[in-house]
């Protein structure tokens, strides 16, 4: 795939500067969440063991090129480690770390303040890139879900060290490739949400690539509309009907299928409990709003599912955060689980929403890879380039 990976590096005695992601909630002064954390732990500990000592470059918040206390990166320290199990240098500016302590210098593992604290970050300033480059030797990125963007931590500095791929960053890069680079057919893509604005060109990309493609949430409702269905007061973008109607025929001219709700869940007030009742997809009340999909729509899924090779889900099938608009959702994640461990199905999810939905099913842990890059996912999917990563194949 043009990148290297750490096992390819001679990181003995060399400092490697590396980028993560540790951009985690947090809470009265404390992380709430380590997830992120903890997913970087592999790529520390094998620089580590090869010698080498980690000098940790990331971003916390969104400063825009200035300090800003309330985002200072000290505020990981302890949840970081804990998770690594052992001491970490904190070092406040890049100034200091050019010219660090005897202390600093003979720690295990190092951690330079909020990279995102200087305009020159974001900028991808070529003299701001050198100065993080003269702080290493080698430059390893462990951060996916910042490749997508040209920042010089991310990108510039890539191309002035020798670069490989982090732990994660390699777990991404080849669960995607398996996934959309060289797969096993068939393909099926589920892809759910709220807006068809935010997704075009996942969609356009994806009917492509894949054999069956799963529309679902606020999304299927634009394209119920756009074959004339009356959805009532549902959530749908009536302005892109005629885009909904070009991605179909583009999916049927490439022998994409596209699996719409053949049933759906309708309420007329959106909270948790509401009445609501199952109806055709075609028959939704003028007053009424679809909130899910229905009994049969899930038991479509779990057909295409099951003769699936590879999987590709991208947002939830309803309005998942409030009970029971959550049913077609939680039913297809776990059936997805269940084909990931019985039938050898490929199972990759990610983005936000996503991530949410399968952990409220119980099976995150379950599908085969689950990013937590958000973004980067996304454009990944969408078929275009990450700098981040182009950097790394030089």
């Amino acid at each position: 795939m043009g990148w290297k990976s750490l096992d390819e590096m001679d990181l003995n005695g060399k400092t490697v500067l590396t980028r993560v992601d540790i951009n985690v909630p947090t809470e009265d002064g404390r992380v709430t969440d380590a997830t992120r954390i903890d997913r970087i732990v592999p790529t520390i500990e094998t620089i580590l063991e090869k010698g080498g000592k980690p000098m940790l470059l990331a971003h916390f918040g969104r400063p825009k090129g200035r300090v800003v206390l309330d985002m200072s990166l000290r505020i990981t320290l302890p949840a970081l480690e804990k998770a690594l199990g052992r001491k970490v240098a904190f070092i406040e500016t890049l100034e200091a770390a050019e010219s660090p302590t005897d202390e600093q210098r003979n720690a295990d593992v190092i951690l330079v303040e909020n990279v995102r604290f200087y305009p020159g970050e974001e900028a991808n300033d070529p003299d701001f890139a050198r100065r993080l480059a003269g702080l290493g030797d080698i430059y390893c990125n462990d951060a996916f879900s910042a490749a997508h963007r040209a920042h010089a931590s991310t990108e510039g500095v890539a191309r002035l060290l020798p670069a490989c791929a982090g732990r994660l960053m390699q777990a991404e890069l080849e669960a995607l490739e398996t996934a959309l680079g060289a797969p096993k057919r068939p393909v099926v893509a589920v892809v759910g949400g709220a807006k068809v604005s935010t997704k075009l060109d996942l969609l356009g990309n994806l009917v492509e690539k894949v054999d069956r493609l799963i529309i679902g949430g606020g999304m299927a409702n634009t394209f119920l509309a756009a074959q004339g269905v009356d959805v009532g007061k549902s959530l749908a973008e009536h302005d892109l009907t005629e885009t909904a109607k070009q991605i179909q025929l583009k999916a049927l001219d490439l022998g994409c299928q596209i699996i719409l709700p053949s049933d759906v869940v309708v309420a007329r007030e959106f909270r948790a409990g509401a009445p609501h009742e199952t109806v055709p997809a075609t028959q939704c009340p003028a007053d009424a709003m679809i909130l899910d999909a229905g009994p049969d729509s899930v038991a479509r899924i779990g057909a295409a599912l099951s003769n699936a090779k590879t999987l590709i889900w991208n947002g939830p099938l309803g309005a998942f955060e409030i009970p029971p608009f959550d049913t077609a959702t939680l039913a297809a994640a776990r059936e997805a689980a269940r084909l990931t461990a019985e039938n050898g199905l490929i199972s990759v999810a990610g983005g936000g929403d996503t991530v949410a939905a399968l952990n409220a099913a119980g099976v995150a842990g379950d599908f085969t890879y689950v990013s937590t890059a958000g973004g980067a996912f996304l454009e990944w999917m969408e078929g275009r380039t990450l700098p981040g990563v182009a950097a790394l194949a030089g």
